[in-house]
């Protein structure tokens, strides 16, 4: 019955215009804000889920690594037992540590990680490849493959140049000399065999060679590593493996998702969304006062019909709900319409990718779109808390009016 009024007052004809002018201003408020919340969480699930599949193309799905320093030392019977686990499709021993790399007069500093014959099958680097091949060579014959940004900064061309490198790598456990310091590190030439391109941060940083290359250069022992790079198979739960990880590898090693390797990464993102979030429901408030205003209008024309329900028996609450219900109905159009236009625009946008990226320095040149059911569900349950308050001034104003009836 609640609604039944209220829909009666929104269609009927009210003495002052006004009153239908601001109701269809809140409505169409509404619709536009609900459509913008819908459009705008959609894009940005879109740019999180490309960033996110561009680092999950690096980071592997677990790291073993050392809860303190560089270092770990792996047994055999430990790399039996990661063998053992089912769940894991290969694993990588790797190292990586900050190396300087000259090509002529030209230097630059860069992550170099070396990586074993199984990188291939823990990461999508390899696919990642823009120029040469994925040749990291062998412990005597290193190639190196760049990121694209350290190939700029090098100025060289992988495809083209006959000459090599040179890496120098600090030594682990000499201090430095003073009077004669490269006596400190080592310096060898690597080839450059390929170059990946992946993301920025990650092209501007990192370069990729041999294992045995690393470990020659900074005097590792044969047991040890920097790392063990873990990749698993299709809809496994990396947490529950990580479990099994933590008994194979207990004190003295650290075990991260590739969650807990980005950790930073992915709470910037979510801030960044519920930035995006607080700031729409700022929008959304201001548009409430127009409703407010609506309802507060509609109550005072009102006056007579309250007092002749009142006169009939009805009480205070019945009154309210009435034009709570009127807000209800006021932000339930305005929603589902604003949730009908905001997924027709994503629809377009995924099918024909109407609006595009301008300076064409992207990955890709359009907005990606990412629809996630919880996102309607979050949108509406905010319109509906929204409307809830910005309707319950004005009715229960209205469920407060005295019977004054007159001849």
């Amino acid at each position: 019955m609640n609604f039944l009024f209220a829909w009666r007052y929104f269609k009927a004809k009210k003495s002052t215009n006004a009153i239908n002018v601001i109701a269809w201003v809140s409505v169409i408020a509404i619709t536009l804000i609900t459509a913008a919340f819908i459009v705008l969480l959609s894009v940005f699930n879109g740019f999180e889920g490309l960033v996110k599949s561009l680092y999950s193309s690096f980071y592997p799905s677990l790291r073993v690594g050392a809860e303190a320093g560089k270092v770990i030392q792996v047994s055999p019977e430990q790399f039996a037992k990661l063998d053992s686990i089912k769940s894991i499709r290969a694993w990588s021993t790797v190292i990586e540590e900050k190396a300087l790399v000259q090509n002529a007069d030209i230097q630059t500093i860069v992550y170099l990680k070396g990586v074993d014959e199984n990188y291939e099958d823990v990461t999508e680097v390899p696919n990642k490849m823009i120029r040469g091949k994925f040749l990291i060579g062998d412990a005597d014959t290193a190639g190196i493959i760049l990121g694209s940004g350290i190939e700029n900064a090098l100025a060289v061309d992988v495809e083209r140049t006959a000459f090599p490198l040179t890496v120098y790598l600090f030594r682990r456990g000499i201090n430095i000399n003073v009077v004669d310091p490269y006596q400190s590190f080592s310096a060898d030439n690597v080839y450059a065999s390929g170059t990946f391109f992946i993301q920025q941060d990650i092209d501007n940083k990192y370069a990729i060679t041999n294992i045995g290359f690393m470990k020659r250069m900074m005097g590792l022992k044969e047991d040890e590593y920097g790392s063990i790079e873990i990749g698993l198979n299709e809809d496994v739960n990396p947490e529950r493996v990580k479990d099994q990880l933590q008994q194979i590898f207990p004190k003295g090693y650290v075990v991260e998702t590739r969650y807990e390797q980005n950790k930073s990464l992915y709470s910037v993102m979510r801030l960044e969304k519920w930035a995006i979030y607080g700031i729409l429901t700022l929008m959304l408030i201001v548009a409430a006062f127009t409703m407010i205003g609506a309802l507060t209008m509609l109550v005072l024309e009102k006056q007579k019909d309250i007092q002749v329900l009142k006169a009939m028996g009805a009480n205070r609450v019945l009154i309210q709900k009435i034009f709570l219900s009127e807000g209800f109905l006021l932000a339930g159009i305005g929603a589902v319409s604003g949730i009908i236009l905001g997924g027709s625009i994503c629809w377009a946008q995924v099918q024909f990718k109407l609006i595009k990226i301008q300076g064409g320095t992207f990955l890709i040149d359009y907005y990606p779109v990412k629809v996630v059911p919880s996102d309607f569900l979050l949108v509406a349950a905010t319109v509906t808390i929204v409307a809830v308050i910005a309707s319950w001034f004005p009715s229960k104003k209205g469920a407060m009016q005295p019977i004054e009836l007159k001849s």
